[in-house]
């Protein structure tokens, strides 16, 4: 005699999987840890600060007084 399975169950497992393998490969493109994410952010602010301190003259921009 054949086992019975129970379809309904096969595809929830089947769903499961594929979730979770495509979690797996979020995890990995787009996974950081909040210390490496906040010093990235840090080095990013110094470089931004360093560069705009060598500007000759600080432009700003128009303002509109009609708009």
């Amino acid at each position: 005699m054949a086992e019975i399975i129970n379809l309904r169950q096969i595809r929830k497992a089947k769903a499961r999987a594929e979730a979770d393998t495509k979690a797996e490969a979020n995890r990995i493109a787009f996974g950081q840890p909040k210390k490496a994410k906040t010093l990235q952010q840090r080095r990013k602010a110094l470089e931004t600060e360093r560069h705009e301190g060598h500007r000759l003259a600080r432009h700003e921009p128009d303002s509109d007084p009609n708009a």
